[in-house]
């Protein structure tokens, strides 16, 4: 029967492109056509009959008048917020004869689909699933707790929402789609959590933990059917709780920077329970693969990011909240919540800065390899391994991959950069040292990436400015970073922690590109300056080209022995010796093999005829036309 897709497609189409009072007069409509159909519509000039009420035999026989019931309650809900989003902008509020108006209107639509909901729940007759009664149940559930939310009955109102957020949630596993997700993020959780403050529950209750104690009070049946689709429900809460710790094994302190606070929000306690689920199947997966491509082993970033990024959210929404009530800065709960703020940001931008580290490559980056080997295939990488000389891409191809790694440096470095601005980092002298080490050390990652494309480019001089800058920047960054304790390094997951190792492994490396990119500058600067000596050619070729001329005046170049840097030439040969036996040994190919000795004699007088022609033609020059 579908009754919550016809409720939710019905207020989609309608409020999309309109307001309360539209859907409302499109619900007539409908109403009308509706009643046309089963032929019960009063006609015009006709005398008014009273509307029987709808039994178990009409709806079992035609589904249109499950959808007259529906589009009864769904006309009277959308009167009352019509008149509710009306009066919104009135400065001096609701009056109480509007507002009883509007719990009139939304109490004869809980009536109606609670009326439904018993007319269906007689599946013998009606021919109802389970399913179709757990829907009627939850959507007059969730017109009851409408009508408590404007009578401000509290208690009758986290119960009534509690029925509809229990069935939603245990329905949501056995259908496909995000319509019991989208009543439960956008209307249901909303209006549990405000009606639990105004019925002074406190914050640090998750609204699953709110919803299991107040479902308990609804009918055995009702506990029963929802038992029958997900048993789980009743003794999670939610179902997104599954594999978490539980609503109420959540963490109630987080510790930021050896300082311990209470999360004063159960929304943060659960999201953060999330986030340390997730930090822990990131390990055991990046450990037991160790093998993978650099975008594998970043997509396994994107549960922790995206579970840090819900704790943050959950973390401005509370505080929001908070400022809403008219709470000041001094607070104890609002200097708890910004300490968890300080935190949760700082715990996603660490671990957004680990997958920039891990696209970058092996060692940071700070390798010069430009093979990408996600996109290649696994033949084309055992043909690569198993070559002696593997290919080596273009230039181009060189500096446009370190143009991507300059790229995640950067972002590296505004990670960084946000990081100083949260809240309390900037008084911790230990901890803002150890940001700008860290910054040092990206910073001279990308300085080594722009120097080896000016050295790609032949610009030696700069590549050598810029690998002296790197190396100090590494060296300002060495004893700081040097003191990482190794339970730290022990993660095999990648975050804004960069060890010991890594950055003594950055200095030797620069080290040595320091020398080369020296020698380089050194023969550019010499090649610069040098003067042609007498003995030197006027064609200008290399030393080792002319060893077996004598040079006329005795000396020789020194300053031009080889062709540096080396280019691909091609290698000077003699010409091929057999072509000159063309003309004087009988190939097995002029003499026919086998056959009698007159066939012989025939074939040596024909070839004898063939030779005395070819003596009086010109001789053939060779294979190659260029014989001797």
């Amino acid at each position: 029967m579908d009754i919550t897709k016809f409720v939710v497609s019905h207020r989609e189409n309608a409020l999309l492109y309109g307001d309360y009072a539209t859907y409302r007069a499109q619900l007539s409509r409908k109403l009308l056509n509706s009643r046309k159909k089963l032929n019960i519509a009063t006609k015009s000039r006709g005398k008014f009959h009273p509307k029987a009420q709808i039994t178990a035999e009409q709806i079992s026989d035609n589904h249109e008048y499950l959808h007259l019931a529906l589009l009864t309650a769904e006309r009277t809900w959308a009167h009352a917020m019509s008149m509710k989003a009306s009066h919104a902008a009135d400065t001096k509020g609701m009056t109480g004869k509007t507002r009883s108006h509007i719990v009139s209107r939304l109490e004869k639509g809980a009536r109606t689909a609670e009326k439904l909901a018993d007319v269906l729940s007689q599946d013998a007759v009606s021919g109802a699933s389970p399913n179709d009664i757990l829907e009627a149940r939850a959507y007059a559930a969730l017109l009851r707790g409408a009508a408590n939310f404007e009578k401000q009955s509290w208690e009758d109102c986290i119960v009534s929402y509690a029925v509809a957020r229990m069935i939603y949630s245990a329905l949501s596993t056995s259908t496909k789609g995000d319509i019991y997700k989208d009543l439960l993020t956008d209307t249901i959780d909303p209006s549990i959590r405000y009606a639990a403050y105004q019925a002074k529950i406190p914050r640090t209750q998750p609204i699953p933990s709110i919803a299991k104690k107040a479902f308990a009070k609804a009918d055995d049946d009702l506990v029963d059917r929802v038992k029958a689709v997900n048993p789980s429900v009743l003794e999670q809460g939610d179902v997104t709780m599954t594999g978490v710790t539980g609503a109420e094994g959540a963490p109630t302190t987080i510790t930021w920077r050896s300082r311990e606070v209470k999360i004063e929000d159960a929304s943060i306690a659960v999201a953060w329970a999330s986030v340390q689920t997730a930090k822990a199947k990131l390990n055991e997966r990046l450990s037991s693969a160790s093998s993978l491509a650099p975008k594998d082993k970043a997509a396994a970033y994107d549960d922790i990011l995206a579970a840090t990024q819900d704790a943050v959210d959950a973390t401005k929404q509370a505080i929001d909240e908070l400022r809403g009530e008219g709470v000041t800065q001094s607070d104890p709960r609002m200097q708890s919540l910004q300490i968890t703020r300080t935190a949760v940001n700082f715990e996603m931008i660490s671990w957004r800065i680990g997958r920039n580290r891990v696209l970058a490559g092996e060692l940071d980056g700070a390798r010069a390899t430009f093979d990408d080997l996600s996109k290649k295939g696994k033949k084309a990488q055992e043909a690569e391994q198993a070559s002696e000389r593997p290919k080596e891409e273009a230039p181009g191809r060189q500096i446009a991959k370190l143009k991507e790694k300059v790229v995640l440096y950067d972002g590296t470095l505004q990670s960084l950069e946000t990081i100083t601005e949260l809240p309390g980092v900037a008084n911790d002298q230990e901890l803002f040292t150890r940001l700008q080490a860290t910054s040092q050390y990206f910073t001279a990652l990308k300085s080594l990436a722009i120097a080896r494309s000016h050295s790609l480019a032949h610009n030696d001089t700069n590549a050598l400015a810029l690998i002296r800058h790197a190396l100090i920047q590494t060296e300002s960054a060495l004893p700081i970073l040097s003191s990482t304790s190794s339970s730290e390094e022990s993660s095999p997951a990648r975050n804004i922690l960069v060890s010991a190792a890594d950055v003594q492994t950055l200095h030797s490396l620069l080290n040595g590109e320091l020398q080369r990119a020296r020698a380089l500058v050194e023969i550019s600067e010499h090649n610069k300056n040098k003067k042609p000596s007498a003995g030197s050619s006027s064609n200008g070729k290399p030393l080792i080209g002319q060893l077996a001329n004598c040079p006329s005046s005795g000396q020789v170049n020194l300053e031009n022995i080889v062709v540096y840097p080396p280019r691909l030439e091609a290698i000077p040969v003699k010409p091929i010796f057999l072509d000159v036996a063309w003309n004087y040994i009988d190939y097995p190919e002029k003499i026919a093999a086998g056959g009698d000795k007159k066939q012989q004699q025939q074939r040596t007088e024909e070839v004898q005829e063939e030779q005395t022609q070819e003596e009086e033609k010109p001789k053939k020059r060779g294979w190659f036309g260029f014989g001797r």
